[in-house]
């Protein structure tokens, strides 16, 4: 069993090295994969300075949005499992084993990380935003999800593969989940340990990423079935 570890990154030089290393020591066979967005601080030169680490690095020349570098990174990714990983060291990749054995054990084919099952102490307002927009996926897709904006999301490779993506930007998190949910795939969620970071410490989603995070969830349910994927593969896949 081989996992790829897709890490989405933007100017995050303060965490991108350690998270690499990090993922490295993961007693796992892990490929490495690093989608630079378009980074203007010293993010690639400590990326390329774990060269015999990461498998593959994609260089954009231009910021396009988390999502665009979801997608570039699932494109490259061979392993018998998928994780995303974000660069910013809020999720802690020592809890791999944990995520990914639902799916090793049969009883998933994606695995959300839930930082509202532990006992992580999360603000208020974070607390609050998150609960309303798991409500909103709740109702819309007959869920029972606590944690729908989570980064730590992992899937078999030939199901997220066959998913089709389009946002570009931190909705990406929405549009996965939305259709995943639509396809009618087993999700389970797993509870992770959270550092949260601040906007001064380089924390970089919005309000406004909320808001496009439920239009999203909305436009998903509301869209036919064979706009998500190559539907009869997705279900081969779980069935």
């Amino acid at each position: 069993m081989k996992l790829s570890v897709v890490i989405p990154v933007y100017n995050e030089a303060s965490t991108v090295g350690e998270v690499i290393d990090r993922v490295a020591v993961v007693p796992l066979e892990t490929e490495i994969i690093v989608v630079d967005d378009g980074s203007t601080d010293r993010t690639m030169e400590l990326v390329r300075a774990r060269a015999t680490k990461v498998r593959y690095v994609h260089e954009g020349r231009v910021n396009q949005g988390k999502g665009t570098a979801v997608r570039i990174g699932l494109t490259y990714a061979t392993g018998d499992i998928v994780i995303i990983q974000d660069a910013d060291l809020e999720l802690d990749p020592a809890e791999y084993e944990r995520l990914i054995a639902p799916v090793l054990r049969g009883d998933a084919d994606v695995v959300l990380g839930s930082r509202f099952r532990g006992s992580n102490a999360i603000r208020l307002k974070t607390r609050a935003q998150n609960r309303a927009l798991a409500l909103l996926t709740n109702v819309l897709y007959g869920s029972r999800l606590t944690d729908v904006t989570t980064a730590y999301r992992v899937f078999r490779r030939e199901l997220i593969q066959s998913v089709r993506l389009e946002s570009r930007r931190f909705e990406i998190e929405s549009e996965i989940t939305a259709k995943l949910l639509g396809l009618g795939v087993r999700m389970v969620e797993v509870p992770v340990s959270y550092r949260p970071r601040s906007s001064e410490e380089g924390k970089k989603i919005r309000w406004t990423d909320g808001l496009a995070a439920a239009v999203t969830l909305v436009r998903w349910r509301l869209a036919p079935l064979s706009s998500f994927a190559a539907v009869r593969a997705v279900r081969r896949s779980v069935g």
